[in-house]
């Protein structure tokens, strides 16, 4: 009978904490669905990648249930100064031995938050030029026109440098033909800009430019610019590069190829 009495007695002596400490656990437990919900939602409207938004969300839901658990332990009595040293010592141990993974996370949200590029643009970055496939939180995927699947970190992508090709819709392609010193100017000028106006994938807007770019050892050479599409840069690259050729040939152009001269000496 003592026992049960002293146990009534902690009862009704613990009983307004463990109310108390009830009360402050759902309370806390709602307001962190409850701010989650909320952060999601701004970052929604922020346009923020969806990966990164559950990425973010996940580690501010256990961030703020980790705080709860502390305020509950300590509302029940529970020294919490050891929590936080346990959580910090954790907390410091996991970012050394996480270090290379946090950079590529921080780069992978940057690069998700400010869109330097996008899924199916073409950049160079890292020495690699290839279509962007996926942004992960840790890495781009990239496809090589060689097809092959490149995987760059986000730490060193995010701090190098990025070429889109793809960002302002249209690219010049860059040609140098070098025609025969004896070839009249400007009928090979205008033989090379029928080239790029017959052809339908060459772009009108920026007009294509044919001009002397320099008088070499043995030919001068035409810088031919021809503006394309993205997706059709690879056509208009080798499509007039080939076309280029025939046309010359058609008109009597002569390209320039190194000759070799044999000198015998009569003994």
């Amino acid at each position: 009978m003592e026992y049960i009495n002293k146990l009534w007695e902690l009862i009704i002596a613990y009983s307004p904490k463990i109310i108390t400490t009830l009360v402050i656990l759902i309370v806390g437990l709602f307001l962190v669905r409850l701010i989650t919900k909320m952060a999601k939602r701004i970052m929604a409207r922020k346009n923020i990648d969806e990966t990164l938004q559950k990425f973010l969300c996940n580690l501010l839901n256990w961030s703020l249930k980790i705080l709860l658990f502390v305020v509950v332990a300590s509302k029940l009595g529970v020294e919490t100064t050891s929590f936080a040293a346990i959580i910090g010592a954790a907390g410091l141990a996991i970012g050394l031995a996480l270090q290379g993974s946090l950079s590529n996370f921080a780069g992978g949200a940057l690069i998700m938050i400010f869109k330097p590029f996008k899924v199916g643009d073409l950049i160079e970055a890292q020495g690699e030029l290839g279509v962007v496939k996926e942004i992960q939180i840790f890495t781009t995927l990239i496809n090589t026109p060689a097809n092959k699947l490149v995987i760059i970190p986000n730490g060193a992508l995010s701090n190098g440098n990025i070429i889109n090709y793809s960002a302002e819709g249209q690219l010049r392609v860059d040609l140098t033909i070098g025609v025969s010193y004896d070839a009249d100017i400007k009928q090979t000028k205008d033989v090379l800009m029928g080239v790029l106006k017959a052809n339908p994938q060459v772009l009108q807007d920026p007009a294509p430019s044919v001009n002397v770019s320099e008088l070499a050892d043995s030919s001068v050479n035409f810088a031919v610019r021809p503006w394309s599409s993205v997706a059709d840069y690879w056509d208009v690259y080798f499509g007039i590069t080939e076309q280029c050729k025939e046309a010359l040939d058609k008109a009597g152009i002569e390209i320039p190829y190194p000759h070799s001269v044999e000198i015998h000496k009569q003994a």
